[in-house]
């Protein structure tokens, strides 16, 4: 049964105001002023890629039989603000703590996996909704909706200790390149690619 705790959902409510912060003040040129103006619209854009990723992971491991709880890591979130002023988001406000005994590698694998499949998914229906949102004047939201899943994805798939990456390469180090390239094809699509796209 998926439970949330009232600690959770703070937490993630806290993660997700930070990250949207983060990268609103990043993709709007670290233009205070527009930061603030878009705010909501990217608490929409951006939660959307981060809420879901880390309830893949929960999700995945109560399938599994354990108990899973978002917690927001401060430092994480302090990285998020102090880098987005350089140019780039440390995108790890916090974490899925799994608790449960004789937790197999395969298992830790796949939950992690679980996170970083869902912003490759969600890349990847971005794009395909291309045409349509050009239609509607709505090319913008696809772009940027394609261009942060695959970064969280990428950024997630990093081997660090305290990232999925390290987990998922422990268990099929295959899986994590298969992930990992085409993850970072489509970061680089959505960067460059859709240039392209705009133009035909």
């Amino acid at each position: 049964m998926v439970k949330f705790t009232a600690r959770e959902i703070r937490d993630i409510i806290i993660s997700l105001l930070v990250i949207s912060l983060a990268f609103d003040y990043i993709i709007n040129g670290r233009d205070l002023d527009a930061t603030i103006a878009n705010f909501g619209y990217m608490v929409v854009v951006v939660g959307f890629g981060f809420v879901l990723h880390e309830l893949a992971h929960k999700f995945t491991a109560i399938r599994y039989g354990y108990w899973a709880e978002y917690k927001m890591w401060f430092q994480g979130l302090i990285l998020a603000l102090i880098t987005s002023y350089f140019g780039f988001v440390f995108a790890a406000p916090g974490a899925v703590y799994i608790h449960g005994y004789n937790i197999k590698k395969s298992e830790n694998g796949i939950i992690s996996l679980a996170g970083p499949a869902t912003n490759i998914i969600l890349a990847v229906l971005f794009l395909m909704a291309m045409p349509l949102a050009a239609q509607y004047n709505l090319l913008g939201l696809a772009v940027l909706g394609a261009t942060i899943n695959s970064f969280l994805a990428v950024f997630n798939l990093i081997p660090l200790v305290v990232l999925d990456g390290a987990k998922i390469f422990r268990w099929n180090p295959l899986i994590w390149i298969a992930s990992m390239v085409l993850a970072l094809i489509l970061l680089a699509y959505s960067l460059f690619g859709v240039n392209i796209f705009s133009m035909l």
